[in-house]
Parts: structure tokens; C-alpha cells; sequence
């Protein structure tokens, strides 16, 4: 990564830690359990059951497909077990979901499928699964004030989230905004009517809307309703739970580094899916301990027939919370009522914690993956920012069935990783796989906390393995694909040199696995070519 000191991401980097949440698989003996869960969930988003509607496993955020004969090798050279192919824009930090017979995925405009709509813009693609054509686009302008909003080049980041017919998505500006599956295709349906607008910055003149722009259904925009910008990109995987939409505000720094753009603002808030409209929000005062920003996106549970809401805050502590019951009539905002909180690295410093941006010897921590929950633990990364902290990171195992402050007496154990991880953990079969930075495969014990083997591959990792067919698939941001058997022995099975580097997480649905480059999309599938 270029600029590691003068900023928190690098020019074409930037959002890469963007893509740094990622997610676990499932304990074959308890298979049943985790399927009942997912079976009530899944119902009430009507998904597909094979379809990827949202950034890892469906709430509990394992990284773990079902899906079977999936392929241990691909060349795009030869064409081997290659589907299709699409060119994205010049920087993808984003991981795809899949719904509906639709792949989505957001990038930048450096390949601009709109002659009216050119320069730096967020774009988030919408394409056929079948062969990738192009069905419609979401553009975003740049917010152009102050490039540590919205920095140049990162395109958007979000993985968005789809149920039924509805996409929900975080832009490149911090707007929360629901979409048309079927795009302006069927009309603009509003309430929204103000997309051509939207489209271009405010010194341009808007263009006629066409069949391929995305159909805006409602907006909620958080800098202007919160006045909260995010640091550098904004990174959030929507948790949709009933009615109700959780997400990540992506609080950070200003660039100074040494201050939080809104300390007072929240970092998990609560939107009503049907109408936008803002019903709750955190009132853990976590704002003046960010220690860089906000990456982290929140997780569902069940604990004794209770759900939970998880979430892992800027300053290395996470949260489990009640999940809001209903709208107020009277328009009043909740306040998310919180059950516990762990720090998950109680000895680093917890006060003016910005002081420390660069020290690499002694600072705070932070979290930049999904916390994953399975068998009433939370399976959380944790260490020192990558740009600006000390080196150590943590696998950590929490017990997450505790109530008031766990830090204490919530630790089942931890794993050591003595380097910088943004990676979430999938957890399977009784294994936890996790990436660290320096291109690190580790395969760890989820009873012991005991590493069964580590692969060092080519190349920094910043996204999450994905566990699918029993293969663990991870991509490098040196290019380098790998796929290792999903074992408690290691074996490799193959490796490939793609056109560019990898930031976001492979995704597996119906049948085809779908990887992510900086310039390419690749839709791999057994005996294609």
C-alpha cells in the first residue's frame, strides 16, 4: 500500500480495507441447528436458497456456501471452467452478492458503460447471472469536498444487500438507499423521483434517465440527516431483521488523523426498510475511541430462543443488542438497549487513543471484519490498524451467551496471528479458517484455539476465505488465486495469476463461483470454458 503515512489508505487502495469484513462456516455436528436458523431466516427474505443475497451466510455472516461441484481450479487464460467474464471499472474493492438472477457488484466508473456519465463516479453494476450482460447501473457522483470522504478512484464498496424484489445498498456519499431490482426497466415507482439528478454532481446539468439507470425507491442520506461523513470510503453490508435495516454508520477520522469528524455520532443505526426512515440508534458514546474508522458490519444470533444483534465498534469493542420490535408511532428514535460488551483488547490504551495513529510499538485496536456467530459464540478478528498500529491481531473465540461487561469472563481463547488482519473468519466442520495480512492462510481448532496449519501465500491478504464444496477459496492482493482443501491437513489444490489484485471475497451460488479482481469479474463453473 503507497501512502501509509500521510493518510489511512493508499491511492489505489484506499477502499480495499473497505472490503475487509468477511465471514465463517458451519460445524458439521451442529449443521441442523445452524439450518433451522437460516431456514426462518431465509423464509422471510425469499431468497433463493442457493442465491448470495447478502455478504456472507444469511445473518450469521459465515463465510460458508452449501453449494457442491464447485471447481478446484480455473485459468482464465484457457478458458478453463470459465463461464463468463465482465470488465469492471479499475478499482473493485467490493465482494458480489447474488440474488434473483442478478450478480451485483459495485466498482468504479474508470469503464464507463454510459457515454453521458463519465470521469470519477461510484457505480454499482447490476448483471444477468446467466452471462453478465449489463442490466442497469447505480451512479453516485464523488463527494468532491474533501477527498478524505470519498476518496478518488474507490468506486463503490458496499456489498448490497437483496430481498425479494428490493436492493439495499450504501453508496460511495453515505446515502442508504433502496432500489428496484428490475431498475427503471418497469418505471420509476418512487416515492424517490429525483434519480437524473442524483446522477451528476451539482455543477452539470442532469441527463434523461434511461431503462438501464437504477430505480431509487427512497433515500435516506446520513450526512445530511446525522452530519456524519465517513473517512476515506464508505464500507457497510446491510443487515436486513424483519422490518428493519442495520447499519454500519462508518464513523471515522477527519484528515488530520487525529480527530473524529462527529465523535457524538452513532456507529450502528436503524432504518425502517419500507420507508427509510430513521428508528434507532447505539448510545455507547463509541465515537471518541474510534481509533481509525468504522469497517465492521453487524451479525445476527439466537441464544436461548432470543435474537441478537452483534456488532463491532471502531474502538475494538463489541456489542450485543436487543433487536428493535416495532416502529414508534410518534416518530420518536429508540435507543438500541445493549445486553453486553467486550473489549477484546483490554490492556491497549482507551483515552485520547488518536495520539497513538503511528505508533507501531503500543496503540489501540480495532476491528475490521464481521463478527461471525455460531453455537452461541462470536467469532471475531481483532488487532492493530493496519496503516496506523502496532502489528498484533487476534483470532478471538467470545462467549457470547453473558450479559453486562464479558471482557472479563466472555474469553473462550484467543489466536494469536502476530500481524495485521482484516479478514472475518469462516468457521467449519469444526475448523475456523482466517486470513491475516501478510498472506497468511491459517486452519485453527474451534474448541482449543489451536492452529492445525498455516499456508503462506504470495502477497498481502485483505479479504475473507470462503468455504464452499470443502474448499477454502482466498484471493491475494498480488493477483495470486488459491484454492486449499478444507481440511485439518493441508493440501493444496491449485493456484492461478488473475489479471489484477483481489480485495474483495469469493461468492458461490447456484452452482458457480464468482471472483472479484480490481478490473474483472470471473464467473467460474465446473466443465465450462
Amino acid at each position: 500500500m503507497p501512502r501509509r503515512s500521510s493518510r489511512s489508505m493508499p491511492a489505489d487502495d484506499t477502499s480495499t480495507r473497505i472490503a475487509l469484513g468477511v465471514c465463517a462456516p458451519v460445524h458439521s455436528q451442529r449443521l441442523p441447528a445452524a439450518l433451522a436458523l437460516l431456514v426462518v431466516l431465509a423464509a422471510a427474505t425469499g431468497a433463493r436458497p442457493a442465491d448470495a443475497p447478502q455478504w456472507g451466510q444469511r445473518h450469521t455472516r459465515n463465510m460458508v456456501s452449501p453449494e457442491t461441484g464447485l471447481p478446484d481450479r480455473f485459468d482464465p487464460a484457457t478458458g478453463q471452467n470459465i463461464k463468463w467474464t465482465v470488465p469492471l471499472g479499475s478499482q473493485t474493492y467490493a465482494t458480489p452478492t447474488v440474488a434473483a438472477g442478478k450478480v451485483l457488484i459495485g466498482t468504479n466508473n474508470d469503464n464507463p458503460r454510459d457515454e453521458d456519465h463519465k470521469g470519477d463516479r461510484g457505480i454499482l453494476l447490476c448483471l444477468n447471472e446467466s452471462d453478465g450482460a449489463l442490466a442497469w447501473q447505480l451512479i453516485a457522483p464523488k463527494l468532491s469536498d474533501d477527498i478524505y470522504k470519498d476518496w478518488p478512484k474507490t468506486g463503490m464498496c458496499s456489498p448490497p444487500t437483496v430481498e425479494g424484489d428490493r436492493v439495499y445498498m450504501v453508496t460511495n456519499r453515505n446515502e442508504v438507499v433502496c432500489l428496484d431490482l428490475h431498475s427503471l426497466a418497469n418505471g420509476n415507482d418512487g416515492p424517490y423521483r429525483d434519480e437524473a439528478r442524483r446522477m451528476v454532481p451539482a455543477d452539470k446539468e442532469p441527463v434523461p434517465l434511461k431503462s438501464t439507470d437504477a430505480d431509487i425507491l427512497w433515500l435516506y442520506d446520513i450526512p445530511n440527516e446525522i452530519g456524519l461523513f465517513p473517512h476515506d470510503s464508505v464500507h457497510c453490508s446491510i443487515l436486513i431483521l424483519g422490518q428493519f435495516l442495520y447499519i454500519n454508520s462508518n464513523s471515522g477520522l477527519n484528515g488530520t488523523h487525529k480527530e473524529v469528524r462527529m465523535p457524538e455520532a452513532p456507529s450502528l443505526i436503524v432504518l425502517d426498510k419500507t420507508t427509510g426512515r430513521l428508528v434507532a440508534k447505539d448510545d455507547e458514546n463509541i465515537g471518541p475511541n474510534i481509533i481509525h474508522s468504522t469497517w465492521s458490519s453487524p451479525a445476527v444470533g439466537q441464544i436461548d430462543g432470543q435474537t441478537r444483534v452483534f456488532f463491532c465498534g471502531g474502538d475494538g469493542v463489541c456489542y450485543a443488542f436487543e433487536p428493535i420490535q416495532s416502529v414508534p408511532a410518534d416518530g420518536a428514535v429508540q435507543k438500541l438497549k445493549r445486553l453486553w460488551r467486550f473489549d477484546c483488547d483490554p490492556t491497549a490504551p482507551k483515552e485520547n487513543v488518536q495520539q497513538y495513529n503511528g505508533n507501531r510499538q503500543v496503540s489501540p485496536s480495532n476491528i475490521k471484519s464481521m463478527p461471525v456467530f455460531y453455537d452461541n459464540r462470536l467469532y471475531v478478528t481483532v488487532g492493530g490498524d493496519i496503516w496506523w498500529g502496532k502489528p498484533l491481531a487476534w483470532l478471538q473465540c467470545i462467549d457470547a451467551t453473558r450479559t453486562g461487561n464479558t471482557t472479563a469472563d466472555g474469553p473462550i481463547w484467543a489466536f494469536p496471528m502476530q500481524t495485521h488482519c482484516c479478514s472475518t473468519p469462516a468457521i467449519w466442520n469444526g475448523l475456523a479458517f482466517v486470513a491475516d495480512c501478510e498472506g497468511n492462510v491459517h486452519c485453527v481448532d474451534i474448541e482449543t484455539g489451536k492452529p492445525h496449519w498455516t499456508h503462506k501465500c504470495d502477497g498481502e491478504i485483505w479479504a475473507s476465505t470462503l468455504v464452499a464444496d470443502g474448499k477454502v477459496y482466498i484471493g491475494t492482493r498480488r493477483r495470486d488465486f488459491w484454492v486449499l482443501a478444507a481440511d485439518k491437513e493441508k493440501r493444496v489444490l491449485s493456484s492461478v495469476r488473475l489479471d489484477s489484485p483481489m480485495t474483495g471475497s469469493p461468492v458461490a451460488a447456484n452452482g458457480v463461483l464468482y471472483v472479484a479482481t480490481m478490473k474483472s469479474l470471473y464467473a467460474v463453473q465446473q466443465s465450462a470454458k
